[in-house]
C-alpha cells in the first residue's frame, strides 16, 4: 500500500490522538473516526423526521383513499 504525509498542525494532531491508544496509528484512528461518521450519517438520514407522516395519518389517508 502507498504511504503519504499529510501536514497537520500540531493541535490538530493531538486531538487526533486523543481519539486512539498507544497501539494504533493515525491511519488507524482516522479510519476508524471516518466509519464512526459514517455510521453517524446513516442514523441520522433514517431517523430523519423531516417530510414525514405518522402511522396513524398515513392509514387514514390510505383508507380514506382507497374506500369503494
Amino acid at each position: 500500500m502507498k504511504i503519504t504525509t499529510i501536514a497537520l498542525r500540531q493541535d490538530v494532531k493531538e486531538k487526533i490522538m486523543e481519539f486512539g491508544s498507544k497501539s494504533e496509528t493515525y491511519s488507524d484512528v482516522i479510519l476508524r473516526l471516518l466509519e464512526s461518521a459514517k455510521q453517524r450519517q446513516l442514523q441520522d438520514l433514517l431517523m430523519d423526521e423531516k417530510e414525514t407522516v405518522s402511522v396513524k395519518s398515513a392509514l387514514f389517508s390510505a383508507k380514506k383513499r382507497w374506500r369503494k
